[in-house]
């Protein structure tokens, strides 16, 4: 299973290092920054599975980052959960309008903001709570490792098992082929960029089944996605 991708921006750094610390020993990989603007250019290089977002940072805003991210198609679904020492209760209608999933108020218990992150990143990415993932007509059991399609057992090669597992976790997230060079074969791995389209092919005739859709998604330019079907 590949690890849930934090961002967290934070400019206190004791509170960053003390939450870099947890998220990291709990199997999260951890980026941190101060500054909004480079949150912003983090977030572009290398999409987050979810972020934590401090309102009062150094550069760009914390607002403003939000509502940035909300505005780019790339990174419009991300979870986003904030941060801040700000009280009234316009300023958190204020960060939930602007597009964040869930707000915390300084100061808090790091259990706490531990446990939202679980609840998001459990309703996202199933599989990371140990359970099964379906997405449309499709159900993966990671335990079992065993895949369905309309009460079919289907059989799957090992580099294809982790391919749908990998677009399951995200439907209707669109990959680049580099983004699924590294979140399936890693990013130590030196395989070529058109072997991501002979596992595709490879993918879609295992879970085919006569009469029904193709849920992976050719999306022309930009890469490949899974949808419900």
């Amino acid at each position: 299973m590949s690890a849930a991708k934090l961002l967290l921006v934070e400019d206190d750094p004791a509170l960053s290092e003390l939450l870099e610390y947890r998220f990291s020993n709990e199997g999260y990989h951890v980026r941190c920054t101060a500054d909004g603007d480079e949150a912003l250019m983090l977030a572009a290089e290398d999409l987050p599975d979810l972020i934590i977002l401090d309102w009062m940072i150094e550069g760009t805003s914390g607002i403003e980052v939000c509502r940035r991210l909300r505005r780019d198609k790339k990174t419009a679904h991300v979870p986003i959960i904030m941060l801040t020492a700000r009280e009234a209760e316009d300023d958190r209608v204020r960060g939930l309008e602007t597009g964040a999933d869930d707000y915390l108020t300084k100061p808090f218990s790091p259990r706490e903001l531990f446990a939202r992150v679980v609840a998001v990143m459990r309703r996202i990415r199933p599989a990371l709570a140990g359970e099964s993932i379906s997405v449309g007509d499709i159900t993966l059991d990671s335990v079992g490792h065993k895949v369905q399609r309309r009460g079919r057992y289907l059989k799957l090669g090992p580099t294809e098992y982790r391919l749908l597992k990998f677009f399951m976790e995200s439907p209707g997230r669109v990959f680049s082929r580099g983004q699924l060079l590294d979140g399936v074969w890693g990013t130590e791995s030196d395989i070529e960029l058109r072997t991501v389209d002979v596992h595709i092919r490879r993918l879609r005739k295992a879970i085919e089944v006569d009469g029904f859709e193709d849920p992976i998604r050719t999306v022309r330019s930009a890469g490949y996605a899974m949808e419900a079907v």
